[in-house]
């Protein structure tokens, strides 16, 4: 008897279980009526929602780099003599043909005033020669010895002259000088260094990537460098050449872009991040936080017109911070839940946060009747 008590008793309070179970969702009930989803007493949950948009996805590569000038020398003289001038102070902006240094030259102005007269006595007679020749009175050969005197002296000439323009040093390209070595009356011997010239109009920026980006990183790729001297700043150039051989010990090939640098902000040997754009393409995107998975297939909770939560199945493509890409499933504008789906299921009635979007057609979904407590 004891036994058959105990057995009783617990097909009693089986039996009121599911009287209560049946009674807080009751069939036919519209989805999402009852309050067994929901929460107590009928509650429906509250969920954050976003829209699902379109948004530019951007595949990159990212290395480090070292800068260098697009053009860089460092001025020396070819002759051996002292200091006269000098036309520049430290870290100036020059122009091409500016001249820098002016080597003493009185000996070569004086041979270049004497080649000048000889030049001058020479042409003088050529051309009374040619006169007397033209009405027959002066041998052929006496014209000849004086053109080739003319010629002579026109190249001596040309030689002092080029001897003076090895006495002035000049830029040979605009761009930013460096320090200078040298004072007036320094004497100067040839590959002695006067100071650095460097073209920083555009910097050449040279890095590796693995040789598995090969095909992606092309001449003409974007590239947007920063500087730990200039947080936040984002410097744009473009790939301008892919090296031709791979590192064997390394697997990466080298890279060289160029990035304008008009503001001079950029000076060759720093040390820049580097990112490469692959490829950009526009994407529809949610938010990661409405994706979840079950049995390798993606899906999230929409809300429709009336706030009812609909589980939808979407395909999905890469996973970016905060974002994940749907390729399928999903229309641009459909709004998903992003916070509080472990709350749903298909068909739950929800309400939203005041901050949700307004979307048109979304209206007030008819309110909950709560059943009446069942008395035990």
């Amino acid at each position: 008897m004891k036994y058959l008590a105990i057995t009783v008793f617990l097909l009693a309070a089986g039996g009121v279980g599911w009287y209560l179970i049946q009674d807080r969702v009751e069939p036919g009930a519209a989805p999402g009526s009852g309050s067994g989803v929901g929460g107590a007493q009928g509650e429906r949950p509250l969920v954050a929602v976003k829209p699902a948009r379109r948004q530019q996805l951007t595949d990159s590569v990212e290395a480090i780099g070292t800068t260098q000038a697009n053009e860089s020398v460092t001025l020396t003289t070819k002759v051996t003599d002292t200091v006269r001038r000098v036309n520049f102070e430290d870290g100036d902006y020059v122009e091409a043909g500016t001249v820098l240094i002016e080597l003493t030259n009185q000996e070569e102005e004086a041979l270049l005033a004497e080649a000048r007269a000889n030049l001058d006595d020479a042409e003088n007679q050529l051309r009374r020669l040619e006169d007397i020749s033209a009405r027959g009175l002066a041998p052929v050969s006496d014209l000849d010895m004086a053109r080739s005197r003319a010629g002579a002296s026109e190249a001596r000439l040309n030689t002092v002259v080029a001897r003076l323009r090895d006495r002035l040093i000049q830029a040979p390209f605009s761009g930013l000088l460096g320090f200078r070595n040298v004072s007036p009356g320094t004497l100067l011997t040839p590959n002695a260094a006067i100071t650095t010239l460097d073209d920083v109009s555009i910097i050449k920026l040279d890095f590796t990537v693995p040789e598995t980006f090969i095909g992606a990183v092309v001449p003409g790729a974007k590239v947007y460098a920063q500087s730990a001297s200039r947080p936040g700043q984002d410097f744009e150039g473009e790939v301008r050449t892919v090296g031709s051989r791979v590192d064997p010990v390394t697997r990466a090939v080298m890279v060289r872009a160029h990035i304008p640098n008009d503001e001079r902000a950029l000076r060759p040997g720093m040390l820049l991040t580097v990112r490469v754009i692959m490829d950009q393409r526009e994407a529809l995107v949610v938010d990661e936080g409405a994706v979840f998975e079950l049995r390798d297939q993606a899906y999230v909770f929409t809300i429709g017109a009336d706030k009812v939560a609909w589980q939808r199945a979407i395909d999905i493509g890469e996973r970016r911070f905060g974002i994940v890409e749907v390729r399928g499933g999903l229309e641009e504008g459909e709004l998903v839940v992003t916070e509080g789906t472990i709350k749903l299921r298909d068909g739950t009635a929800v309400r939203l946060e005041d901050s949700a979007p307004e979307v048109s057609g979304l209206r007030e979904a008819e309110p909950v009747v709560e059943p009446a407590a069942a008395s035990i």
